[in-house]
């Protein structure tokens, strides 16, 4: 069955009531995005900023009254709309036919859990990120995995820190490390990543998963943590005590106007490498001092 959206070009201090009045017209869901190129990458803890252009746009049943609709909303003549007949598909899966393989190294591939590997006889994780974040697509998940690639990191202990879909831990684990503990906020994570690990044949007592208060307290040989800047600073004095001396740690999710801030909250205990830089994220990576 086909659906029917109206897109409403508007301003961010009409959009709220806008969506208001959408959801009281019977919309499906009502969805905010940015109506120029004016990203906004992290927001502060508890605020949700709206573009300056911000369309607003409502799904409705395909039998609906697109007059009575209009209507109800009573839009002024200044903000413009129009109706859209949206094809019914098979939402949750049509992002597949986008992803496809993807090298990280020269003997290391990401590759989608329903296509064959390009390279057999490489290292090939294969990955079905569901509603967890980590695809390899994302430059940042793209700049750990390639800095994984790099290391020798044969018979380490490895902490996933947000682990997300796996997609950081598994490659570890793939690349030759003895074993990773996966931690995340996200029980749809958690599961994720069991899966993920099942998936490439991983036992799940080589790649456990917790939420953060069960996290282990023993030092490991490489902390991974994909996570944004913000709560990569907060949470210094955690991950810190949890490397060991000469240990290595691979931080990302973070801006290039932001890699400053997160070197200072860990450089007391960290000797960093140069910023890796893909598009406007960077990956930071250090050795703990003895």
């Amino acid at each position: 069955m086909p659906w029917l959206e109206i897109h409403i070009n508007t301003n961010r201090d009409d959009a709220p009531a806008i969506e208001d009045h959408l959801m009281a017209a019977g919309a499906l869901s009502v969805t905010l995005t940015d109506n120029e190129d004016q990203p906004i990458f992290e927001p502060a803890l508890g605020e949700t900023p709206l573009w300056s252009a911000t369309r607003v746009t409502g799904l409705f049943d395909a039998d609906i009254n697109t007059q009575i609709i209009d209507s109800q909303l009573a839009l002024p003549a200044s903000i413009s709309f129009k109706w859209h007949i949206v094809e019914d598909k098979d939402w949750e899966r049509e992002w597949m036919q986008h992803y496809h393989p993807i090298q990280c190294g020269e003997q290391f591939w990401i590759c989608p859990s329903w296509i064959a590997p390009p390279n057999p006889s490489a290292v090939n994780l294969m990955l079905d990120p569901g509603l967890a974040f980590g695809t390899g697509t994302h430059p940042t998940t793209f700049l750990c995995l390639q800095w994984l690639a790099e290391q020798n990191i044969t018979s380490k202990h490895v902490i996933d820190y947000g682990c997300g879909s796996g997609i950081l831990g598994i490659g570890a684990l793939l690349l030759g490390a003895q074993k990773v503990l996966g931690v995340d906020i996200d029980p749809q994570a958690l599961l994720a990543t069991q899966d993920n690990a099942q998936r490439n044949n991983i036992p799940a007592e080589q790649f456990p998963v917790v939420f953060p208060d069960k996290c282990q307290q023993t030092p490991v040989d490489i902390m991974l943590a994909n996570i944004l800047a913000g709560p990569l600073v907060e949470l210094a004095p955690v991950l810190t005590p949890l490397v060991k001396t000469g240990g290595k740690l691979c931080l990302s999710g973070i801006l290039a106007t932001q890699a400053q801030a997160v070197q200072d909250a860990y450089s007391d205990a960290f000797t960093f490498d140069p910023v890796a830089q893909k598009e406007e994220w960077v990956r930071l990576s250090a050795i703990k001092k003895g």
